[in-house]
C-alpha cells in the first residue's frame, strides 16, 4: 500500500485533527500535576508540616501515575478509549474533589496522591496510542504535540489555581478543579476511537517492519540499565525542581508567589518545547549526547542559582526556565530511545517498564529534598545536592554510554 493510500485509509474514517485537538486538551488536564508547587506553600501552611510532608503528595501522585501507566499499557488497545480516559478522568476529578476535606496531609496524599496519580496514569496512554495510530506517517511529530498539552498545562493551571487560593481558599480549590475534570475529560473523551486498519495498512506501516525486543530479553540488556538509571536521575532532578519552583522563587530570591506564579506560565513553555528538542536531539545524534547535554545544562542551572541573592529574578528565571527545559527534555529521550534501542515490536510495553524510573526518580527527588530542607534549613544544599546528581549522571552516561555519535539499536544490545 503508499504512503498516500495509507493516509487515505485513515483520513476516510473521519476527521483526524479532533483526536489531536482534544488529545492536547485532555493532556492540558491531566497536567495539572506540575502545578503543585504554587498549592504546596498554602498546604503546608494548613497542615502545620515541614517540606518533607509538604512534597508527600505530589510525589506519590507521580509515582501511581507512573505505576498505572505500566500497569495499564498492556491494556490500552483492548479496551474503548473512551472508557480508559473517562474511567481515569473520572478518577482524577474525585481525587481532586475529595481532597478538598482531608482532615491530614496523609489523607491528603490518598486522595490527592494514590487516587488522582492514578487516573492520570490510566488515562495518559489513550491520546497518544490513539494519535499514533490516526497520523502513522508522522507518528512522532504528532504524539510529540499531544505531549507537549502535559508540559504546557501549567501555562493555564498554574495560574488559574493561583487565583482560586487566593480568592476562595484551598478547600474551595480542590473541589473546584475536580468538579471541572469531572465534566471536561469525559466530554472530550467521548469522539476517541481507533481507526480501523486494513492488513495492508498494518504491513504497510513503518512500525511493524521494525525489529526489536520483547521485554523480558529488554530488562535483561545492559541498555536497559544504562537508560533506566539515566532516566531516574534525569527525572529525579525534574521532579525535585518542578516540586521547589514556588519555594525557591520565595524562600531564596525573595518574590511574592504571584510573581512566581508569572513566571511559571515562561517556564512551563520551556518544558513543552524541551520534549520537542531533545526528541530530534535524540534522533538526529544519539541518546548518549542528548543526556549528556541536559546534564550540562542542569549543572550550569545550579551552579548559577548558587550565585543568586535575594532579588537575583534573572538568574532565577534563567535557572528554572532550564530546570523545566530539561524534565521535557527527559520525557523525550526516555521513549526516543526506548524505540530506538528496543524497537517497535513491544513498545507499550516496554516503555511500560522504562517509565517506572520517573516514579522512583519522582519519589527519591522529593524525599531528598525535603530532607535536605528540613534538616539544613537552606535550599543551597538542594543545588548542591543537584549538582552531585549531574556529576553522577555524566559519569554513568560516559561508562554506559560513551562519546562516539552511534546511535544504538537493538542489534547492538547485549544480553546477559
Amino acid at each position: 500500500m503508499t504512503s498516500t493510500a495509507k493516509e487515505k485509509n485513515i483520513k476516510d474514517q473521519g476527521n483526524r485533527w479532533i483526536f489531536l485537538v482534544f488529545g492536547i486538551l485532555i493532556m492540558m488536564c491531566l497536567g495539572t500535576v506540575y502545578s503543585y508547587s504554587v498549592l504546596r506553600v498554602s498546604i503546608e501552611r494548613q497542615y502545620g508540616i515541614g517540606s518533607m510532608l509538604g512534597g508527600l503528595p505530589y510525589m506519590t501522585s507521580l509515582a501511581f501515575y507512573a505505576i498505572f501507566m505500566f500497569l495499564t499499557g498492556r491494556y490500552l488497545e483492548r479496551f474503548d478509549p473512551r472508557l480508559v480516559l473517562i474511567a481515569g478522568g473520572l478518577l482524577v476529578a474525585l481525587g481532586w474533589m475529595l481532597s478538598a476535606y482531608a482532615p491530614t496531609i496523609y489523607v491528603l496524599t490518598f486522595t490527592y496522591g494514590v487516587m488522582s496519580g492514578a487516573g492520570v496514569g490510566i488515562a495518559y496512554g489513550v491520546p497518544m496510542t490513539a494519535i499514533s495510530k490516526w497520523f502513522p506517517e508522522k507518528k512522532g511529530l504528532f504524539v510529540g504535540l499531544v505531549l507537549i498539552g502535559f508540559g504546557l498545562s501549567p501555562v493555564v493551571t498554574a495560574p488559574l489555581i493561583r487565583q482560586l487560593v487566593d480568592a476562595f481558599g484551598l478547600q474551595y480549590t480542590f473541589l473546584a478543579i475536580g468538579v471541572s475534570f469531572g465534566v471536561l475529560i469525559p466530554l472530550l473523551s467521548l469522539p476517541f476511537r481507533y481507526p480501523k486498519m486494513s492488513a495492508g495498512f498494518l504491513e504497510g506501516t513503518k512500525s511493524a517492519s521494525l525489529p526489536g525486543l520483547e521485554t523480558r530479553d529488554m530488562v535483561r540488556s545492559k541498555g536497559f540499565r544504562a537508560l533506566y538509571l539515566n532516566f531516574v536521575i534525569g527525572s529525579m532532578i525534574g521532579l525535585m525542581m518542578v516540586g521547589l519552583t514556588t519555594s525557591a522563587g520565595t524562600a531564596m530570591i525573595g518574590l511574592a508567589s504571584t510573581e512566581v506564579t508569572g513566571l511559571m506560565v515562561l517556564f512551563a513553555l520551556f518544558n513543552g518545547a524541551g520534549r520537542p528538542v531533545f526528541g530530534l536531539i535524540t534522533d538526529r545524534f544519539s541518546s548518549g549526547r542528548a543526556m549528556l547535554l541536559s546534564y550540562l545544562l542542569i549543572l550550569a542551572a545550579s551552579i548559577l542559582m548558587l550565585t543568586a541573592g535575594e532579588g537575583d529574578s534573572l538568574k532565577y528565571g534563567v535557572s528554572f526556565s532550564i530546570f523545566w527545559f530539561n524534565l521535557g527534555g527527559w520525557l523525550a529521550i526516555a521513549p526516543t530511545s526506548t524505540s530506538a534501542m528496543f524497537g517497535s515490536r513491544s513498545y507499550s510495553r516496554n516503555y511500560g517498564v522504562v517509565f517506572t524510573a520517573y516514579g522512583i526518580g519522582a519519589i527519591a527527588g522529593v524525599l531528598a529534598s525535603g530532607l535536605l530542607l528540613d534538616v539544613f534549613g537552606s535550599m543551597a544544599n538542594v543545588f548542591f545536592f543537584v549538582v552531585a546528581l549531574c556529576i553522577l549522571g555524566i559519569l554513568v552516561t560516559l561508562r554506559l554510554f560513551g562519546t562516539d555519535n552511534r546511535k544504538v539499536s537493538g542489534s547492538d544490545i547485549i544480553l546477559e
